[in-house]
C-alpha cells in the first residue's frame, strides 16, 4: 500500500543533528494482558521492584486506560495517538485470514522520533500485521524502526523456549529461555551494536507476558503457589518480566544518566483473570473498566515530577502527543489525534491540562460495545445491530459496524463507583444527553476514517 506522502504525513519536526543529540532516549515498556491490580505499586500480589521504582521516580496514574479491550487495536492506538479504527485496526489481527494491519499511511511515534534524529528498535510482540504467503503487509521497518525482533502475535508454543521470533524479516528458530528475558537480551544487544552512541534512541519493548499460553521458571512460580497452579504461573510470568526490566534498567543507567531517558510503562489491555482487575467490572475483551483500565507510569528524572499519583483519566491514546509535548516536537499534521498531551500533569502543572476530547472505546464484539470517559463519569452502550456469532473479527462486518448505532445507555460515576455497580442515568438525564452526543460525534468521526478492508481486491 502506497504511503500518502507529506500531504497527510508532513512532519515539521525535522531537527538538526546537534539538537537531536540533546534529546532524551525514549523507552516504552508494554505488558500483554496485565491486569490493573497485578504489580506491586498498584497493590497487586506480584513482587515488582523494578516497575515500582519507575512509579517512585515518576508519575503513576490511577485511572489509566488501554486503547482497546484487546491487543492489536490498543497497540495501534499507542503507536499513533489515534483511535484504532482510524488506523485500519478494528480488532485483534489474524494475519492468515484478514487483510487488516496498521496502515502504512499512519504516522507512528517511531517515524516522528526518527524525523527528530533518533534511531529506533522494536523488540517483542508486534501484532499489528506481518506478511504471509497470501497477504502482503508492512513490517515494522516500514513503520519507522531501524531494527526489529518480533513475533506476529503470541510467543509460541509458550513463553518458554519460543520458536516464532523474526529478526528483520528472517525467522530466528527456536530460542532457549523465557520470552521476557530473550526480549531484553535482544534490546541490550541492539543498544550495544549502535554505530553512533551519541544518537538518541527509541526502544519499543513489548513483552508477551502474562498473555497465555504462560510459562515461568519453577523457582519463581514457587514463590506464588504450586507449580501447576495457573494463578501462580501467571504471577511468575509477571515477576520474571520485572526481573528482565531490572536488567534493562541497569543497562540504561550504564549507558546514560537517568535524566537522559524517558520511560513509559503500561499494558495493552486488562487481564483475562477476574481476580487481577482490582475489583473492577469485567475483564479483557469487555468495555467495562476491568477490560480497559491498566497500569500507567511515566518516568523521566529531572523533568517529570517524582512520586506523584494522579487520578486524572489518561491512557495509551495520550502517549504520542505527550512525548511530542515533552520533547517539543510537532505532532503529525493533517490527521486527527484523539489523544491529549499529558505533559502539564507530568511536570507539575496539572491545573493547565485540558483534554480536548473524551476518552472513547469501541470493540464490535464487546459488551458494552462502546464506552466514553469524561471526568468522573463513564457512559456505555450496547449495539442496536447484530453480527454473526464468530468471535474472530470478520472484515465483512465493516459496513454494519460503520452504519450501526447504540442503545441501552448506562451512566456510572467512577469516582464513587469504580466497580460500575449502579447505573445513575435516570438521575442525570442532562449529563447522559451531553455524553451521548459526545459519544456519537466521536463515533461518527472515527467511522468516517475507518478503512474498508472488505473492499480489498474487489
Amino acid at each position: 500500500m502506497l504511503r500518502l506522502a507529506f500531504t497527510v504525513f508532513s512532519l515539521v519536526c525535522l531537527q538538526s543533528e546537534s539538537s537531536a543529540a540533546t534529546r532524551p532516549n525514549v523507552v516504552i515498556l508494554l505488558a500483554d494482558d496485565l491486569g490493573f491490580q497485578d504489580v506491586g505499586c498498584y497493590d497487586g500480589p506480584v513482587k515488582t521492584p523494578a516497575i515500582d521504582s519507575l512509579a517512585t521516580g515518576g508519575v503513576r496514574f490511577t485511572d489509566f486506560y488501554s486503547g482497546c479491550a484487546v491487543c492489536s487495536p490498543s497497540r495501534a492506538t499507542l503507536m499513533t495517538g489515534r483511535h484504532h479504527i482510524r488506523t485500519g485496526v478494528y480488532s485483534w489481527i489474524h494475519d492468515d485470514s484478514q487483510n487488516s494491519h496498521l496502515l502504512e499511511r499512519e504516522t507512528t511515534l517511531a517515524e516522528i522520533l526518527k524525523s527528530a534524529g533518533y534511531s529506533a528498535a522494536h523488540i517483542g510482540k508486534w501484532h499489528l500485521g506481518l506478511p504471509t504467503d497470501q497477504r502482503d503487509k508492512p513490517t515494522p521497518d516500514q513503520h519507522g524502526f531501524d531494527h526489529w525482533f518480533a513475533t506476529s502475535n503470541n510467543a509460541q508454543p509458550s513463553h518458554r523456549n519460543p520458536d516464532n521470533f523474526i529478526r528483520n524479516g528472517e525467522a530466528v528458530g527456536q530460542l532457549e529461555g523465557y520470552s521476557c528475558q530473550l526480549v531484553v537480551d535482544e534490546a541490550i544487544r541492539w543498544l550495544d551494536s549502535r554505530s553512533n552512541l551519541e544518537q538518541p534512541f527509541f526502544l519499543n519493548v513489548w513483552f508477551h507476558e502474562p498473555h497465555s499460553p504462560i510459562a515461568a521458571p519453577d523457582d519463581i512460580v514457587d514463590d506464588y503457589g504450586g507449580l501447576r497452579d495457573k494463578a501462580a504461573i501467571y504471577s511468575g510470568t509477571i515477576d520474571n518480566t520485572d526481573r528482565a526490566i531490572a536488567r534493562l534498567l541497569k543497562k540504561l543507567r550504564a549507558i546514560a544518566n537517568p535524566q537522559d531517558t524517558l520511560i513509559v510503562y503500561a499494558s495493552d489491555n486488562g487481564s483475562y483473570r477476574n481476580d487481577r482487575t482490582g475489583g473492577l467490572r469485567g475483564r479483557k475483551g469487555m468495555n467495562w473498566e476491568g477490560g480497559i483500565r491498566v497500569p500507567g507510569i511515566f518516568c523521566w528524572p529531572g523533568t517529570i515530577s517524582a512520586g506523584v499519583v494522579s487520578d486524572q483519566p489518561a491512557g495509551l491514546i495520550d502517549v504520542l502527543p505527550t512525548i511530542c509535548g515533552l520533547l517539543n516536537l510537532n505532532k503529525p499534521s493533517g490527521v486527527h489525534l484523539d489523544g491529549s498531551d499529558l505533559s502539564p500533569i507530568l511536570t507539575g502543572s496539572a491545573e493547565q491540562f485540558i483534554r480536548h476530547q473524551p476518552l472513547f472505546w469501541h470493540l464490535q464484539k464487546a459488551r458494552p460495545i462502546v464506552a466514553i470517559r469524561d471526568g468522573a463519569y463513564s457512559l456505555v452502550a450496547e449495539p442496536d445491530y447484530e453480527l454473526s456469532t464468530d468471535n474472530m473479527f470478520r472484515e465483512a462486518w465493516i459496513p454494519a459496524i460503520k452504519s450501526g448505532s447504540y442503545t441501552n445507555y448506562q451512566l456510572f460515576n467512577l469516582r464513587k463507583d469504580r466497580a460500575q455497580t449502579t447505573n445513575v442515568a435516570r438521575k442525570h438525564p442532562e449529563l447522559v444527553a451531553r455524553l451521548k452526543k459526545s459519544l456519537l460525534d466521536i463515533n461518527a468521526s472515527i467511522m468516517r476514517d475507518g478503512y474498508d478492508w472488505h473492499l480489498q481486491g474487489q
